[in-house]
């Protein structure tokens, strides 16, 4: 398979080095540059469990990095990295070695100072991406060990967020404004039907996650098939609970800059209409 030539020790986890393919590349794994010098061949077969970064933005970010955090946690990050690439079944976006690292070590900071910060959107980001969110418990359990440090629940969520920006090849500020659109859309519905929706109840659960495929499907520009006789029913027997999907719908073209097609507007009515039902005694003459 051949040999990568080492360029530069970064520390005994970190070497730069030259590749057949890629030329110049970072690669990243547990001891790989321990007793390294300028100039050693390794072989390809050797870093088979570690990562190569290729894309040129990505090294010269990785290679600034390297200096500002602990040795011991680029160690760790990269056992929780290659848990999260064992356990999924798309490719890992490679931008996933410096937020993660640059997030947790400042994380740990956080905790040093005493400074807790609060996750507004917890309790979506755990509906919304469930299998993120167990491999963010796995991860935020090694920097438990590994640090001393009792992270709290609230970093979970936002291992989770950076996890799912890497696994569907987004910016992690996107898919933050998607959890914390979720977040309002809910707002939303319990100020207009009066009632708070119990965060560990099988209906919130069920709303949420209505919401994320239907946010996925406006991102995707999919097309649900219309279903214009129901349209016309829940129009005619839900006026109100029909009307608040709507606006649900209106707010979600806004945020997302993409149309939401009619179909959305019935599937969300059914879904209110459970939560109404759901809601004892209250229906959907008391909205606001």
């Amino acid at each position: 398979m051949g040999n990568i030539q080492v360029f530069k020790v970064l520390n005994n986890n970190v070497i730069i080095a030259n590749h057949p393919q890629f030329q110049e590349v970072v690669v990243i794994g547990k001891g790989i540059g321990f007793n390294c010098k300028v100039g050693d061949d390794l072989p390809l077969t050797s870093v088979e469990k570690m990562f190569i970064l290729t894309n040129e933005q990505e090294q010269e970010q990785y290679k600034q990095l390297i200096p500002q955090v602990a040795e011991h946690l680029i160690e760790i990050v990269n056992e929780g990295i290659l848990y999260i690439k064992e356990h999924s079944k798309v490719p890992l976006n490679e931008h996933i070695h410096i937020a993660l690292t640059d997030h947790i070590s400042f994380a740990i900071k956080r905790y040093d100072q005493g400074i807790v910060l609060h996750n507004p959107f917890l309790f979506e980001t755990k509906e919304m991406y469930p299998e993120e969110y167990r491999m963010a418990e796995y991860v935020v359990e090694l920097i438990r060990k590994g640090f001393k440090v009792d992270l709290e629940e609230d970093e979970i969520g936002f291992v989770a967020l950076h996890i799912h920006s890497a696994l569907t090849d987004q910016h992690v500020n996107e898919v933050k404004k998607q959890s914390e659109l979720v977040a309002h859309l809910v707002e939303i519905v319990e100020k207009s039907m009066k009632f708070h929706i119990p965060r560990d109840s099988l209906d919130y659960s069920r709303f949420i996650t209505h919401l994320r495929f239907a946010l996925e499907r406006v991102r995707s520009g999919k097309v649900e098939q219309e279903i214009g006789s129901l349209d016309k029913l829940l129009y005619q027997e839900f006026p109100d609970l029909y009307s608040l999907a709507w606006k649900m719908t209106k707010i979600m073209e806004e945020k997302l800059r993409k149309p939401v097609y009619p179909s959305e507007v019935s599937y969300l009515t059914v879904h209110l209409q459970r939560l109404s039902e759901k809601n004892s005694g209250t229906d959907d003459r008391n909205f606001v």
